[in-house]
């Protein structure tokens, strides 16, 4: 059984040097831990090159902006710190986390200002994030939790505070046998999963949220890419959910999830179909290239 993320042997980077893994501590009155002041990336390192790692680096620094936090590292820096990371660890083939957070320091209010902003990078290996799923096709459940206008967060941030919902939905989903769950946005379109965008196929075109209201993820735009690259309509827009019932096939993308064929959501159901498989194998061709 794989030891617990705080009980491994290990190097990880954290603010400007590596440190045993198990040392790799914050104070419990850390701004972050009270008040969400924290953002993050997950990257994957595939035959010891991590993909598309200087537009993850640069995404971080601008998440740490949009919530008021001055990145202490150019996203140079942070390639080379990522890097040093894999090379301590010996990994070629690993999930690649980088955070970046308001320490504990002189406020410890809402406030922070005068709080430094520290960073961390660790890696570990780890496999399909949907288990079986990443062949089989996922089981998702749809979340009662809604994704908040962008009039109330900062949604083009990957920070922590934004996961909130996202944890608690893909509790509820597991407990009825779900891979993750479907959020929709406040005004009831369809908007992405837990932790990845979602795409769907009808008539050999492609539709997919709008991602204007949510993270537009790195794997997402890389996926759109692809896709009109070989001459596929690509529709991005509102979807209702009644439309789902009219879609033949459906995938999720991210990091973490790579392309990972969807089954069913709820009471709509798909084929893990040609198209699916096609850019599924087109990704894992890329990110390996």
């Amino acid at each position: 059984m794989t030891a617990g993320y705080d009980d491994r042997d290990g190097k990880i980077w954290m603010d400007g040097k590596l440190v045993d893994w198990r040392e790799a501590n914050v104070h419990i009155l850390t701004h972050a831990l009270h008040y969400a002041s924290s953002v993050f990336e997950g990257e994957r390192c595939y035959s010891g090159k991590i993909f598309k790692s200087h537009e993850h680096s640069l995404r971080l620094i601008e998440s740490a902006r949009l919530l008021d936090m001055t990145s202490p590292y150019t996203a140079d820096e942070i390639d080379v710190a990522k890097d040093a990371v894999l090379a301590a660890n010996g990994f070629t083939d690993a999930y690649v986390r980088a955070v970046m957070w308001r320490g504990s320091g002189m406020d410890m209010g809402v406030s922070a200002r005068r709080n430094p902003v520290r960073l961390a990078i660790a890696a570990w290996e780890w496999g399909s994030y949907y288990g079986d799923a990443k062949w089989q096709g996922a089981k998702l459940d749809v979340a009662k939790w809604k994704r908040p206008s962008p009039e109330t967060i900062p949604t083009a941030a990957k920070a922590a505070g934004l996961y909130m919902i996202c944890t608690m939905s893909k509790h509820a989903a597991e407990e009825k046998g779900c891979s993750d769950a479907l959020f929709m946005d406040w005004e009831g379109y369809v908007a992405e999963a837990t932790g990845a965008n979602i795409f769907f196929v009808k008539d050999g075109e492609v539709h997919t949220p709008q991602a204007d209201r949510f993270l537009n993820g790195i794997t997402r735009q890389t996926i759109v890419q692809m896709l009109r690259n070989k001459g596929i309509t690509v529709h991005e827009r509102r979807i209702k959910p009644e439309e789902l019932s009219g879609f033949s096939e459906c995938w999720l993308t991210g990091t973490a999830a790579e392309v990972t064929p969807v089954g069913q959501i709820g009471e709509w159901h798909f084929q893990v179909g040609q198209l699916t498989r096609d850019i599924a194998a087109d990704y894992e061709k890329l990110v390996r290239s």
